[in-house]
């Protein structure tokens, strides 16, 4: 079962830039979250993971409060005994319309944890 994650962010000043829209980074920080709180939902006993990369589209300027959905799919364990796997997990950012602001992808490397 796919793991899934959502997290809000307010509309505040200390978000938002010299155009009045919310930062790139502060979208980029709200994808990464929850994609990292869904990609962790599922990870298997005794793994562990890090994140090895993030890509983020911008698709339209965010303002009002946003809603970000994060998912990810669990690796198979059994390939994990040949070495760490890397694995994708996702967020979509929606305004209040319900428009898509930005989507991020971030690779994870998932590995067994020491012993």
């Amino acid at each position: 079962m796919p793991g899934h994650a959502v997290v809000t962010l307010a509309d505040r000043r200390g978000v938002r830039n010299h155009l009045q829209s919310i930062h790139a980074i502060a979208l980029t920080n709200l994808g990464e979250l929850s994609s990292g709180l869904a990609m962790l939902s599922v990870l298997p006993a005794g793994t562990r993971g890090i994140v090895t990369g993030l890509d983020v589209v911008f698709e339209k300027k965010a303002r009002g409060p946003l809603t970000a959905e994060g998912s990810a799919v669990a690796p198979m364990i059994h390939s994990l005994a040949d070495g760490d796997v890397e694995s994708l997990a996702t967020a979509v950012i929606r305004d209040i319309e319900r428009d898509i602001v930005a989507e991020v992808r971030v690779r994870w490397r998932i590995g067994l944890a020491d012993a």
